[in-house]
């Protein structure tokens, strides 16, 4: 049973005190496959350093995260740009709106989002979407760049099932994670309304770790919860989880 976690953050501070044995961790419990978002440039090396130290075990995104989007953006997406143009990553992520923190960017949120959107169709990559109150905004966005150069991941969703529905319409898996264990999670009453090929499994950690572990720091042997609630939501085994959303992040990231 080999297992994908397509979203974690595994080159945080939060994991420097025991990086490898978190590592070691998942991979004895099936998690194989590591997919790694940017935030922004102060993270690159970082990034690059585990994937030297991995390489069979980790791909590189390259992207500006919404939160990220300050005054020197265009700095920011410059060095995206340069990071494309010189070296092999598999999505162009994560991107999106996030107007929870700080709505004072949003128009240049907007902008990077809709820059990197375009970015990503240059390459032929998949968008790994970061949205938080922002649904709107970002449709209003997928639906004027949408057509078959345009897809990827939903990450970390949290919507309703209409807009699952309206995310899965531009090419986008949906990324599930912590938030489907919650009782207030929601997305656990309409999941099984959703077809497994349209889903991917994800972490976020060290964020959002799935109950029992809620409020603590998430990792990605905890990958395992996930599935098992998904399990529990679509009534197949968890070998039958795997298979799938592992597939089904292979036809998103291309390996």
């Amino acid at each position: 049973m080999i297992l994908t976690d397509t979203h974690t953050h595994l080159y945080s501070e939060a994991f420097d005190e025991d990086r490898e044995q978190v590592i070691k961790n998942a991979i004895d419990k099936g998690i194989e496959r590591f997919f790694i978002p940017a935030i922004d440039s102060t993270y690159t090396q970082a990034m690059f350093d585990l994937k030297n130290t991995y390489p069979e075990h980790m791909f590189l995104m390259m992207g500006l995260h919404p939160t990220h989007v300050k005054e020197n953006y265009l700095e920011e997406l410059n060095h995206v740009v340069e990071m494309l143009q010189e070296h092999q990553f598999y999505a162009v992520g994560e991107i999106g709106i996030d107007l929870y923190w700080d709505t004072s960017f949003v128009k240049q949120q907007q902008e990077a989002f809709r820059f990197q959107i375009r970015l990503a169709k240059q390459y032929k990559l998949p968008i790994v979407i970061h949205c938080r109150d922002a649904f709107d905004e970002i449709f209003e966005i997928l639906e004027t760049e949408k057509g078959d150069s345009l897809f990827g991941i939903f990450h970390c969703f949290t919507g309703t099932l209409e807009q699952a529905r309206q995310a899965i319409s531009y090419n986008m898996k949906l990324g599930i994670g912590g938030v489907s264990t919650f009782k207030n999670g929601k997305i656990d009453t309409f999941l099984n309304q959703i077809d497994l090929k349209d889903i991917v499994l994800e972490t976020d950690s060290p964020y959002l770790a799935p109950v029992p572990f809620r409020g603590k720091r998430n990792e990605s042997s905890y990958l395992i919860k996930v599935a098992e609630k998904l399990e529990a939501i679509y009534g197949v085994d968890i070998e039958k989880i795997a298979a799938v959303t592992t597939a089904n992040s292979k036809a998103v990231f291309g390996i």
